[in-house]
């Protein structure tokens, strides 16, 4: 393989590179959580990247039984502190932190979950997951959760939109400093989403129909949305 152009190298070395949506496999049953190794901090270094914003969904496969998103969700955050054990890595809680990542060559994860399945119409669990490092929501995915918060662009629009529930996961994510991510959402959730929001939100990735929002500065969005609790 040839050698990586040097001006190439002083790029990446000088800009805090993140991936926004990276899935990382984890099991979601406890008879097998942790899972497999995985060798995370090497092929992080190898990739130039600061950080990952290390996600998982909890709706494939299809849920059917009350509590098992949660279930599912606490499984696989214990799957992921087992890992970063195994790195020797930690969660990036803040922009502090991914400047001392970038600073010292030791590359960071920033704690996502796509969906907010887990919650099952229960607020308080936003605290909760904040409480166990989780600082980037993707309030959508494919499939629609049990108390739904918005209309997903691949489906029939079945809700108006972003849903009360939907508009109250938003305001306490603003509170307690979580970046939200609007992938998965249809235009009309996009833009009652905008017009609650307090802080910046970006979409990760999404269809043609919607664009970008704030990806072209995620540090500077991730900053503005995880400040701290307000």
């Amino acid at each position: 393989m040839d050698e990586p152009d040097p001006r190439v190298a002083a790029i990446v070395a000088a800009t805090i590179g993140i991936d926004s949506h990276n899935h990382i496999d984890v099991p979601f049953a406890k008879a097998e959580v942790p899972g497999p190794d995985i060798d995370l901090a090497s092929e992080l270094k190898k990739s130039g990247l600061s950080a990952i914003c290390m996600t998982f969904a909890v709706d494939r496969p299809e849920l059917h039984i009350p509590g098992e998103a949660y279930e599912r969700s606490m499984n696989a955050l214990a799957s992921m502190d087992n890992q970063l054990v195994q790195n020797g890595m930690k969660r990036a809680l803040n922009m502090a932190d991914l400047n001392a990542a970038h600073k010292k060559h030791q590359p960071t994860v920033i704690q996502s979950v796509e969906g907010g399945h887990f919650l099952e119409g229960h607020l308080e669990r936003v605290e909760e997951a904040y409480n166990r490092g989780l600082r980037h929501l993707g309030l959508l995915h494919d499939n629609d959760a049990s108390v739904p918060l918005g209309d997903v662009y691949t489906n029939p629009v079945r809700w108006g939109g972003l849903t009360a529930f939907g508009a109250e996961v938003i305001k306490e994510c603003n509170r307690l400093g979580i970046l939200i991510d609007l992938a998965h959402a249809n235009t009309e959730t996009v833009t009652a989403a905008l017009k609650i929001a307090a802080h910046p939100v970006i979409i990760s990735h999404t269809s043609d129909e919607i664009g970008k929002i704030g990806g072209g500065n995620f540090c500077r969005v991730f900053e503005a949305a995880t400040a701290g609790p307000r």
